[in-house]
């Protein structure tokens, strides 16, 4: 399995020092990519009674585009992952020209992974439909796999019409891996038909188990090679429980995942040199494990 770090969002601060410092961090301990979330607002719970949402105005969330084309430029290896962006809420084509210029920009290391998410309000603060969301990314997943693979784009749908236009320039493999995240059915359904991998958001269970047996189902149905889809699954760091962190990573793998991340965050660590040290730590316990 391919083992990578997921980018402390909301913890690591805004000093461009620190967060180069993680990224080189990574890269140098041997991590094999990097996975960064996705909000461009967050909401305030103050002023709707009851909502509890994970996220909030407080949370520092750095945009994903911008945070990957600074870390192309100080690492040289680390496959850079959105894990995920928020597809439908973003224009289409600009997503489309964004993630070209990182794939260019960092020789090749992006993945794209994708998702609907699961706020209205961000929805509302960028002009788009939240009610269709989970229709229209499929549609938009089709444009972008257009507009990367070809100079020049025809292209009408329900909700996206391009005429005899392209964006330059193009990513380095005339295509960016495209994975979805989320649990839902559609979700499955989709990654099944179209998606290159899927990021569960749930821990290596009987459930997972159940739904990674849906997705490959639905490739086959599809006419795909299920062993080309992948399966990234998520270690949370706690309290530094290496034993723990070594069972859930083989667990992953029994389940058949092609790539497991090291979630930092939520785990008492105080600032950045924490965090990497953590990362050190978590690969380190993990060194001598069959993966």
């Amino acid at each position: 399995m391919k083992i990578g770090v997921i980018f402390p969002q909301t913890e690591i601060g805004t000093d461009p020092i620190a967060i180069r410092d993680y990224a080189a961090a990574a890269e140098e301990v041997g991590y094999d990519h990097l996975v960064a979330y996705d909000h461009v607002v967050g909401a305030n719970p103050a002023s709707r009674p009851g909502w509890k949402p994970p996220y909030d105005h407080r949370n520092i969330f750095h945009e994903p585009f911008v945070l990957f084309g600074f870390l192309a430029a100080v690492t040289m290896r680390v496959e850079l992952v959105t894990g995920i962006v928020i597809l439908p809420q973003r224009q289409t084509v600009l997503v489309a020209k964004q993630a070209a210029a990182v794939d260019v920009l960092s020789r090749g290391r992006l993945r794209l992974g994708i998702g609907i998410g699961w706020n209205p309000v961000e929805y509302e603060a960028l002009g788009e439909n939240f009610h269709n969301r989970g229709r229209r990314s499929e549609e938009q997943v089709a444009l972008l796999r257009l507009l990367w693979s070809g100079e020049l784009v025809n292209f009408e749908g329900k909700w996206h019409k391009i005429s005899d236009a392209g964006i330059n320039p193009l990513p380095i493999r005339r295509s960016i891996p495209i994975w979805f995240g989320g649990n839902a059915e559609p979700v499955l359904k989709r990654v099944g038909q179209i998606g290159d991998g899927w990021l569960p958001l749930l821990p290596p269970n009987e459930q997972c188990r159940a739904m990674i047996q849906k997705i490959r189902q639905y490739g086959a149905n599809a006419g795909r090679n299920v062993a080309d889809i992948g399966i990234e699954g998520r270690i949370m760091y706690g309290h530094g429980a290496a034993d723990r962190w070594i069972e859930e990573a083989i667990k992953w793998k029994n389940l058949g995942a092609t790539h497991i991340c090291l979630n930092t965050m939520k785990s008492d660590l105080p600032n950045p040199s924490t965090h990497i040290a953590a990362i050190r730590r978590f690969k380190e316990a993990i060194a001598g494990v069959d993966l």
